[in-house]
């Protein structure tokens, strides 16, 4: 029998459903199993379960993004579980079975940086997806050679474009070159920061879902 000892994701040891926790090196950690047709299922085991797997869903195409974005959240488990953890109790919309992801509440960045200030994003050209934010450099900790994090997440293809070492908070006009293939999708922007030195990194700031020009 599993048992949660800290939370909906913390302290996961043994097995509940699917879902395996144990610790390496002091680090919690959980996978899923394949699901057998013996295995128990209580109403409230597939409820759990299918909001976990929805996170997964929606996280697994960002898991090297993820390492970075929540370095700094992740307390006694890896960077991805801590993701998780935070996407489950604040990014999950819906009522069972039919679960979503809204993508307005969700991180992909967590930290004490100052964000993003009014961040947009934007498609004209095919291959091609704009971010735009205003330099907020000096206030707070912001600095002007800070990274910028993004994200551009294909919900239709369960697939990503990501970058870790963007443009400058001072420029604040990148473009992102997408695959051929997502023009006419409708993709979900993410925009982060990151200090010079690796040191801090800032709440992801969900920008817009844009269609990529075809």
């Amino acid at each position: 029998m599993g048992k949660i000892s800290q939370g909906i994701l913390g302290g996961v040891s043994g097995k509940v459903g699917n879902v395996v926790g144990g610790s390496w090196k002091g680090i919690d950690y959980l996978r899923i199993l394949p699901v057998s047709v013996a295995n128990p299922r209580t109403p409230a085991q597939m409820d759990q379960r299918s909001k976990i797997l929805t996170v997964i869903n929606f996280l697994e195409p960002i898991k090297d993004f993820i390492r970075v974005g929540f370095k700094n959240y992740a307390v006694k488990m890896t960077q991805f579980n801590s993701a998780m953890s935070y996407n489950v109790k604040n990014a999950i919309t819906g009522e069972y079975p039919d679960y979503t992801i809204d993508y307005t509440k969700a991180l992909v960045s967590c930290g004490g940086l100052a964000p993003a200030l009014n961040g947009i994003v934007s498609s004209t050209v095919a291959g091609l997806v704009s971010f735009e934010w205003d330099d907020n450099s000096g206030d707070g900790n912001a600095q002007s050679t800070d990274k910028a994090l993004l994200v551009v997440y294909n919900p239709a293809k369960n697939e990503a474009v990501t970058i870790l070492d963007g443009a400058n908070r001072v420029t604040g006009v990148p473009e992102v070159t997408v695959p051929n293939n997502y023009s006419g999708d409708t993709v979900q922007a993410y925009i982060g920061f990151i200090s010079e030195d690796g040191a801090s990194v800032a709440n992801s700031k969900f920008v817009g879902a844009v269609q990529v020009a075809s």
